[in-house]
Parts: C-alpha cells; structure tokens; sequence
C-alpha cells in the first residue's frame, strides 16, 4: 500500500519514538541491568511522548521491547535476566502515532565482547543498510534481500529464513513480506509512498532455528551468536528515507 504525504507525516513522528527508545535503552544497557529494568525505561519514552506500543499486547505479548541476548534471535520476553560483561543484546521495539506504527531493531555489545560477536554486529548492521540502499522507486522489493544475504554470507555468516521483514503503516506487520535472501523471485515493484520494515537477523553458525517453551523467543538451534538490526523506511522519488534514525 502507498501512503500519502499525511500518513508519511504520521509514521516520521512514530519513528522518531522509537529511535529514542533505541537511546535510552542502550545508554541503560550495562553489566548488572536486567532486561525488565530496559523495558521499564522504553516505556517511560513511549509515556512521555504520548505514544502507544505496538508490541504490549500484540498475540498477548507481555512487554513494550524485545530483548534478545546472545543466541537469541528475536522475540525474548523481558525479565529477570541480568546483563553480563560479554552479552550481545538485540533490542526490537515499536510505537504507534495516531494510528500509525513505527518498528526498528538493533544489537549492541555489554561492556567488552569477543572478536566474532563485534564483527557480527557490525557485519548484520552493513547488510541491513546494503538492503535500505535497494528500497528506490522502480527497483524490485527481493533485491533487499538478495543485498541482504550478499553482504551477510560474505562474512561467513548466515541469514535467517523463517522470519523477515514486511510492510508497515496501520498494522505493524502488513504485505508484502521482506525476506532477507534471495526468495528466487523479484517480488513487487517499488512505487513511491510504500513503506516496509527491513529487519536481517544474522547468526553466527547455521541458518537454523528453534522456538523456547515460552512460545515466543527464537534461538539459534546451534546455540551460536545471532544479531538483528531493523530500521522502518519508505519509499520516495529521492531514494530511501528511514523514519527510525535517531
């Protein structure tokens, strides 16, 4: 769906809670924290700015952040987990605006980390923007995820397949999805006005994936590292503009 300049206006403003939510949850983010403590802070943002969160509630989802430590991919709940000098922790959060959604996701290191985690991090934060660079008028939406795949498995990581990103706008997750690798097909063509999340999630080892008893947090089947960066962007006739930078 193609937004006009009025509901544009609406997911910039939406976007720019969440990006300060990214703020503030990583300068809380440190040795001793619990990821509660993280969710606590994202919600006071969403409080102050007069904002909702598209994640609290959502399939009855418990909290206003994902937070996501080490092998986990996506989707951890919130809780008494206390960060350690060597985590990685993705945080994915969104807020609404008079009806409009904004969603973005990043990972950061705790205190000092390994060699292959920062280099993770650094390498799924490129191949999301190489996939942000592919979001112009004319150009076919999988190209996101072939740039995606590209610049992940070049690095001797992997993407994973299950779950991607999509369209945004009234609903936090609308059609078309946004695989992040090459599906085999060009997808839709991209028109001015469209709107999508671009969300890779990159890991370490193997592709592969496993769900926890608590039904929503994904982990690496291989128990490896996996990193998840995620910026809301839409299309316009001067190229890519990204609603969820700080």
């Amino acid at each position: 769906m193609r937004r006009n300049d009025e509901e544009l206006a609406k997911m910039r403003k939406a976007g720019k809670v969440v990006a300060e939510m990214h703020e503030e949850t990583r300068a809380a983010a440190k040795p001793g924290v619990t990821t509660a403590e993280l969710d606590a802070v994202a919600r006071a943002v969403l409080d102050r700015r007069g904002a909702r969160s598209n994640f609290l509630g959502y399939h009855d989802f418990p909290a206003v952040i994902c937070t996501s430590p080490n092998s986990m991919i996506v989707h951890g709940i919130p809780g008494a987990y206390r960060l350690e000098e060597g985590d990685i922790l993705s945080i994915d959060c969104g807020a609404i605006i008079e009806g409009y959604h904004g969603d973005a996701a990043f990972t950061m290191g705790i205190g000092n980390i390994s060699a292959e985690a920062a280099k993770l991090i650094e390498v799924t934060e490129r191949s999301l923007w190489a996939g942000i660079e592919q979001l112009k008028k004319g150009n076919a939406l999988h190209e996101v995820g072939r740039a995606v795949q590209n610049v992940a498995e070049a690095n001797g990581f992997s993407v994973v397949r299950e779950y991607v990103g999509h369209a945004i706008g009234t609903a936090m997750h609308e059609q078309p999805q946004v695989p992040n690798y090459w599906p085999g097909n060009r997808g839709p063509t991209l028109k001015t006005g469209m709107v999508f999340a671009v969300e890779p999630m990159v890991n370490a080892g193997s592709p592969e994936t496993e769900m926890l008893d608590d039904g929503w947090s994904v982990v690496t089947a291989d128990g490896r590292l996996s990193a998840h960066f995620e910026h809301t962007i839409a299309v316009t006739a001067d190229g890519p503009e990204v609603f969820t930078l700080a």
